[in-house]
């Protein structure tokens, strides 16, 4: 679902600012090949026979195009993946598919271009995890893609995942501070070896007469039973450091918590998100601001602290944003199963755009290709995909004379903000509050008084 819109002029866009959050996928199941673990090779594999079947080259087009269509001044991006290989056991490696580069690149031949938002020499990207590039380890087969580059048939590669802020090109010089952070809070699949860092980048810029500052994140996906879940803690240091900030700020991103988590044992998990096995008490059923358990819950915790959620409704199932397959061929059919309430098979509401106090929402939507209706989506031939599309479209009850498959497996969050005056009205140069004008005009009475007794008495005295 997109919204026709068009690009602003400054004086209709004074204090007012359009944001989308995007997660563009990595292009492949992290979840899935960690079950592959301690076979590396098997997991290697797996993941890059994924990211082909995904081909990003046919993704940025369509997600390009649903910027264009909405044109918002600030663009969340979770997931800039870039994909890194080398043939050799020595020397460096060759980027092989750079996600964001390929989306900006997209975005040009659509007439709304999108630009990395910088300030001097910091741009507002935070690298966050990655898996080297690892003879032996990470070595995977693909002629086609090798051969041109390093003429083999096989390559050690590895990928490096982070956070973006893009902004529409005409508001690039808008831009005034850019700077980013991480989280002290880390998830270990093997300590010390093999962390998921994850972090946050944020940007300032003009809005109206004042600035904004802007906020992407991606908080983690793993947890651990008997554990806090680690998106939870990450959740705390984000508001700790929002909040420290002590001006208008909007913070995007996908949070990886739904507002039903940590999940009651007796209710449907096709997520697979913290549940009660962790050393958490279950969600409270139908939760509020005023109800809910927030302590290991990144949404609540958000709610709590006093950012508002600008939509739409996160409890409602139509908007839940997450339950595609790994290969992006249309929902998986397993949660498909358990997401009854909603047409296109999502099951989960992970992503958000929460806004300070001040701040008034406007309007709020989802952005997404409705699956499996062919506009927004592109034909998908991998047999693996044809199959989740086939079974997928049979459990949904729809006719499909061919594979679709979406853009990413999230859907987006748009939002339309409004920046009240005093948050962002600065006073003018030459305009004085009515107090010191006041205390300006006293002075100047006082010693006008003090000239004139002395006019008069000096009169007097030379008489």
């Amino acid at each position: 679902m997109t919204f026709a819109h068009e690009i602003p002029t400054q004086a209709d866009a004074d204090a007012t600012v359009t944001v989308v959050s995007r997660n563009i996928y990595l292009g492949a199941d992290v979840g899935s090949a960690l079950e592959l673990l301690p076979d590396m090779p098997a997991a290697a594999q797996l993941m890059w026979e994924q990211v082909a079947a995904t081909d990003f080259s046919r993704r940025a087009p369509l997600l390009a195009a649903e910027l264009a269509a909405d044109a918002p001044d600030v663009v969340a991006i979770q997931e800039a993946t870039t994909w890194e290989c080398r043939p050799t056991l020595f020397g460096s490696s060759t980027v092989v598919f750079d996600f964001l580069a390929q989306l900006l690149e997209a975005t040009q031949d659509t007439g709304v271009e999108y630009v990395l938002a910088s300030a001097g020499d910091r741009t507002a990207m935070n690298p966050g995890y990655s898996i080297p590039a690892l003879p032996f380890l990470t070595t995977v087969r693909d002629p086609e893609t090798f051969q041109p580059l390093f003429g083999t048939d096989s390559a050690a590669c590895g990928f490096t995942i982070g956070d973006a802020l893009l902004v529409r090109a005409d508001r690039a010089d808008d831009v005034r501070d850019v700077g980013q952070g991480d989280y002290s809070t880390i998830y270990s699949i093997v300590p010390v070896l093999f962390e998921i860092d994850r972090g946050y980048v944020w940007i300032d810029l003009m809005v109206g007469a004042g600035e904004v500052r802007f906020v992407t994140t991606h908080l983690e996906s793993l947890w651990s039973e008997g554990a806090t879940p680690v998106n939870a803690e990450q959740a705390l240091e984000l508001v700790e450091v929002v909040d420290g900030w002590g001006m208008p700020s909007v913070v995007m991103g996908d949070f990886n918590s739904d507002p039903r988590d940590p999940r009651p044992l007796t209710e449907p998990n096709p997520g697979l998100q913290p549940d009660a096995t962790t050393d958490c008490r279950a969600q409270v059923e139908n939760p509020s601001e005023a109800t809910a358990r927030a302590e290991c819950s990144p949404y609540w915790t958000m709610v709590r602290a006093g950012f508002r959620d600008a939509g739409p409704d996160a409890l409602d199932p139509l908007n839940a944003t997450w339950g595609s397959s790994p290969l992006l061929a249309g929902p998986d059919p397993d949660r498909l199963a358990q997401a009854p309430n909603n047409p296109f098979g999502y099951t989960d509401r992970l992503d958000y755009v929460f806004t300070s106090a001040g701040i008034e929402v406007v309007e709020s939507s989802l952005v997404s290709a409705t699956w499996p209706t062919p506009e927004g989506l592109w034909e998908c031939t991998d047999a693996q995909q044809v199959e989740n599309a086939d079974l997928a479209a049979t459990i949904m009850g729809v006719e499909l004379p061919r594979a679709f498959c979406l853009p990413t497996d999230h859907v987006g969050v748009r939002a339309r903000l409004t920046i009240p005056e005093p948050a962002v009205a600065a006073q003018d140069d030459n305009r004085l509050p009515v107090l010191s004008w006041l205390i300006i005009l006293g002075v100047i009475a006082a010693l006008s008084g003090l000239i004139s007794w002395w006019a008069i008495r000096r009169s007097s005295l030379e008489r």
